[in-house]
């Protein structure tokens, strides 16, 4: 087996992990099993670390079960960590000092036997969980799922953004942790986007009713369908607002029709999955609405030339700017 680098490592329980992290960390999940067990025995011992004083026994049990498995991996080549050293984990934990709010409540309810799924860069990685519920993980995200939901509720732990379709189960909520924010529902679709360099967390709900729920469980909002839940990180202060949910999961690949969008409607949806930035000709009808489906493709402009075949338009591409004006005979 492969190993994996201490620095990705660091950068990984940190938050930290750029795109090449994600490659890297994405194909060597994918060789193993027993790889994704290493990192989350890691990972576990890591956050126990910082909750100070939160369960001095859960602690212990954590750092007795990794050293028992170094020990093991000390005698077998090739090993599935350089981390050798017992001393480096004292220094992964003297680098990466910083508390993330909420973390107590997440490591009391986590099972012994976790999961990890990734999607690498430029990729939309679906997966099926053992309740039966759908997601479909951003690029460069990361979920943390058991691999059998036991207790009176189903917890899963996200870093990026994704989106859920959750089976109905009156009995037992689904939870999804992040560093920023807590979303608790029984059954409904909605999207969760919570990135380690971001100052913001957000929730969208297209189906259902969901709560969400700051981290120090001090304010609380039910959603409709159609509302965002925009968490800010350090405050924990809850903002909500209507939202097209069509221009949250654009994302996904998968064909949105539009019923009556207007052209500069339309330019937001290619916006937010592009990263570009429209401009109009004062003589464009921004008021004449539209109907029919986007379908994503390879680039922008492949997109608009499908477009053109159903609305008449004519563009021209600069840089990240596309400049669009009446279409001329």
């Amino acid at each position: 087996m492969s190993t994996l680098r201490e620095d990705i490592v660091i950068r990984y329980l940190e938050g930290r992990c750029t795109d090449e992290d994600f490659v890297v960390l994405h194909a060597w999940l994918k060789e193993s099993e027993a790889h994704a067990a290493e990192l989350f025995q890691l990972e576990e011992l890591y956050r126990a670390r910082r909750i100070p004083l939160e369960d001095p026994e859960r602690v212990a049990l954590a750092e007795q079960r990794l050293l028992q498995r170094l020990k093991q991996e000390e005698s077998r080549k090739p090993r599935m960590f350089r981390l050798a050293v017992w001393s480096r984990y004292a220094a992964v934990w003297a680098v990466l000092a910083v508390l993330a709010v909420g973390l107590a409540y997440w490591f009391r309810s986590t099972p012994e036997e976790w999961l990890v799924a990734t999607a690498a860069p430029g990729e939309v990685h679906e997966l099926t969980l053992p309740d039966g519920t759908r997601v479909w993980l951003n690029e460069s995200s990361v979920l943390h799922y058991p691999r059998t939901f036991e207790g009176k509720a189903r917890p899963v732990r996200l870093e990026g953004e994704a989106y859920f379709e959750v089976v109905h189960q009156a009995e037992r909520p689904f939870r999804v942790e992040t560093s920023a924010l807590q979303v608790c529902v029984l059954g409904t679709s909605f999207q969760v986007r919570c990135w380690s360099d971001s100052l913001w967390a957000e929730t969208t709900l297209m189906e259902g009713k969901v709560e969400v729920r700051n981290q120090g469980n001090q304010e609380r909002r039910t959603l409709a369908p159609g509302q965002q839940a925009v968490v800010h990180s350090t405050t924990g202060r809850i903002q909500v607002q209507q939202v097209d949910p069509a221009l949250e999961i654009w994302w996904r690949n998968e064909p949105i029709p539009f019923k009556q969008y207007t052209l500069p409607r339309i330019a937001a949806l290619l916006e937010k999955c592009y990263q570009v930035q429209f401009v109009f000709s004062a003589e464009v009808d921004t008021l004449r609405t539209y109907s029919g489906v986007l379908k994503k493709k390879d680039d922008v402009e492949a997109v608009l030339k499908a477009l053109q075949h159903a609305i008449p338009f004519d563009y021209q591409k600069k840089d990240n700017k596309i400049y669009l004006s009446n279409k001329t005979y």
